[in-house]
């Protein structure tokens, strides 16, 4: 289906038993505006709360939200579900590119980032996504993931610094929702744990609403022109990686819980999210990626309808159009945002641990083994690099290179070299039986002394 439009799945009230509503379906359009305003609730804590910990305004990343959607519905030809919002992992970059040059010289990282992203959306599109693979194993993916949730790690301290007491109680308070309730709820408990966080701070007198109180209720967002600073843009290609990782498992995602083939639409993917990422990037909005959280209202509700997607962006442009609305984000008090830090910036990097579970990641290879240490250590320590031309390079820049030219340069010196370690075959993996005969053997006494033997060489290659 390449065009806008949609046929009724079955009498459009109810989902079909055993199947799913696909792309190109729909419900009744009342049953879609009510999904697709599950979507806005679903995405709106983590999108909003990425401009609380920036200073970027909420107002402008909510409108360059919805239209990051609507460009990833249509580059996409209408039949990939998704909505696009905040990534996370422009949270490291720009707080350090805020620090050096200010709003505007994060916006021109952001920018590049999503030309880049973009290009390399058409490369996918024209020559296939098995570069990707090659380029980016899951050992790879996994550490560049896990080492900026770690280097984000001072700045979560930094906040919860402020106001100790919010961030615990916030801490607490997302931390008992996840486990107590289930369903929306329970999927929605950053922004609830938010919500209680900031009622906490408002009794201690940590909020000011001056702001809202001087705010309309209607205007426009406010833009701001990127600028460019070739010694901040080194800070923003790593998160490239990650947006093509999460832009694949989305796609890959989608297509196992809807029983179609979308590799084909990965290459559109990436462009799509460029593209978005680029059109923030160029009026003031925070860079954008694909959301695990609406994911999980496709699994619940078995909708997968791109029509309840064009709902949620529309819905995202009017919130945008309010700028009490985005002054009320601003109010958000250090304390929460420690707190919520905390918890998200902790996900992140368990997120590149996961990619290594998920993938099977072997640790006894001593290639992945030194290409993740190095790669975090180099992040947790925030390793800092200036070039003789005044180019700086810090942990997440530095690390994704040392990741991506230990893995690939290891691996191809192992391989000449004929070192290169082997996973066991299954003819090479012991029996039950002989696990239980190397097993009586290890426990038996030897003669004399009542010492269990020395496994040989051979039993310890076998035991391996």
């Amino acid at each position: 289906m390449s065009s806008i439009g949609w046929r009724v799945h079955g009498d459009g009230r109810r989902v079909t038993p055993g199947t799913v509503v696909a792309p190109e379906e729909r419900l009744t359009w009342p049953r879609t505006v009510g999904i697709g305003m599950q979507h806005v609730v679903a995405m709106f804590g983590a999108t909003i709360l990425v401009p609380a910990i920036t200073g970027f305004p909420a107002s402008t990343t909510l409108f360059f939200s919805a239209i990051g959607t609507f460009t990833f519905l249509l580059v996409t030809g209408n039949r990939l579900p998704s909505y696009l919002g905040s990534s996370f992992a422009f949270i490291a970059p720009v707080l350090a590119a805020m620090a050096d040059g200010g709003m505007s010289t994060a916006l021109g990282g952001i920018l590049a980032a999503g030309v880049t992203l973009a290009i390399i959306g058409l490369v996918v599109h024209l020559a296939g996504a098995r570069w990707i693979d090659v380029v980016m194993p899951p050992i790879v993916t996994g550490t560049i993931v896990a080492l900026i949730g770690i280097n984000l790690a001072p700045a979560a301290w930094g906040s919860v610094q402020v106001a100790p007491l919010t961030a615990i109680i916030t801490i607490a308070a997302i931390a008992v929702i996840t486990v107590f309730f289930r369903g929306m709820i329970g999927r929605l408990a950053i922004l609830v744990g938010v919500v209680i966080g900031y009622l906490a701070a408002v009794i201690q007198d940590e909020v000011d609403f001056e702001p809202v109180n001087d705010a309309a209720w209607l205007g426009l967002p406010e833009f701001t022109t990127p600028t460019f600073d070739l010694g901040i843009l080194g800070l923003f290609l790593p998160v490239v990686f990650v947006l093509i990782a999460e832009n694949v498992g989305h796609v890959k995602s989608v297509a196992a819980m809807t029983g179609q083939d979308y590799d084909g639409l990965i290459g559109r993917a990436l462009l799509a999210d460029g593209l978005a990422t680029t059109f923030a990037g160029a009026g003031g909005g925070s860079g954008t990626t694909t959301y695990a959280e609406n994911i999980g209202v496709m699994a619940a509700t078995k909708v997968y309808s791109t029509a309840a997607y064009w709902v949620a962006g529309a819905t995202a442009l009017l919130l945008s159009l309010s700028p009490k609305f985005g002054a009320l984000v601003a109010t958000v008090p250090p304390g929460v945002l420690g707190g919520a830090g905390t918890v998200l910036y902790g996900m992140i990097c368990i997120l590149g641990a996961r990619i290594w579970v998920q993938n099977r990641v072997s640790f006894a290879d001593p290639v992945n083994l030194t290409v993740a240490g190095v790669g975090l250590i180099i992040a947790a320590a925030d390793f800092q690099f200036v070039t003789e031309g005044g180019l700086e390079f810090k942990g997440i820049a530095i690390g994704t290179a040392a990741v991506l030219v230990l893995y690939h340069g290891m691996r191809a010196i192992s391989r000449w070299r004929g070192t290169h370690w082997e996973a066991a075959t299954p003819a090479s993996v012991p029996s039950e039986d002989e696990l239980a005969a190397l097993a009586a053997v290890d426990t038996a006494p030897a003669a004399g002394d009542g010492a269990a033997p020395e496994p040989t060489a051979e039993e310890d290659a076998t035991t391996a």
